[in-house]
């Protein structure tokens, strides 16, 4: 498994840790990653593409399957991340209250929204609009890259499940819960909650079997 953390987190994230040490308790087989990606989104990309591949070479070189093992679980940003990456890729994906429209969103960070539209200023796309928590330099040019990558479509529905709490307090869970169902992929909305997933720890037992069934 390979944890995609959200905006402002890092390779510590709560629900990160909490995947893993439940995995080293009671599923000793199943190896968590959980990379820092506080970087500029294309860098992000990559690093997924790598993770990926690396993992998939690992599989085969060990001649342990003829198909790939690796499953991603993306929370909120990261959810927008692990999509596009399954769409490239058709890896599996659990996510986790997912943003589906970061260039709209991230706009909050930033007093005048239209410099990134269109801006051929260089100085406007390098402004930084906003520092994460784990020490990303948020910049027009980031969202203009959300913008020319936007998240229209699901590939392979039936690689992709979602988990959505209806109390998210920072994105839209109708809109999320509308795009994916539209795209035919599970979708699983839970009443109450926050963004944060509060209780993911209660629910790690119920994760895995997703996790299973999308293998």
């Amino acid at each position: 498994i390979i944890y995609i953390h959200g905006l402002d987190s890092d390779a510590n994230s709560t629900k990160g840790r909490l995947l893993e040490n439940y995995c080293r308790q009671h599923h000793s087989d199943i190896k968590v990653l959980r990379p820092d990606l506080n970087q500029k989104p294309e860098q992000v990309f990559e690093h997924i593409l790598s993770l990926i591949d690396r993992l998939n070479y690992e599989d085969i070189k060990g001649e342990q399957s003829n198909t790939s093992r690796t499953v991603l679980v993306g929370s909120s940003l990261g959810g927008y991340f692990s999509s596009i990456v399954s769409n490239r890729t058709g890896c599996p994906v659990l996510l986790l209250n997912p943003s589906t429209q970061p260039h709209i969103t991230l706009q909050r960070f930033t007093k005048d929204a239209g410099l990134h539209n269109g801006s051929t200023d260089k100085s406007a796309a390098s402004q930084i609009i906003h520092s994460t928590a784990g020490g990303w330099d948020i910049t027009n040019a980031d969202l203009t890259w959300f913008a020319e990558h936007p998240l229209s479509a699901i590939h392979y529905p039936g690689k992709v499940a979602v988990l959505i709490k209806e109390g998210d307090e920072l994105l839209d869970a109708e809109l999320s819960k509308g795009f994916y169902q539209s795209q035919n992929a599970k979708v699983v909305v839970q009443a109450g909650g926050d963004h944060r997933f509060s209780d993911f720890e209660d629910q790690l037992p119920m994760v895995i079997k997703m996790l299973e069934q999308l293998l």
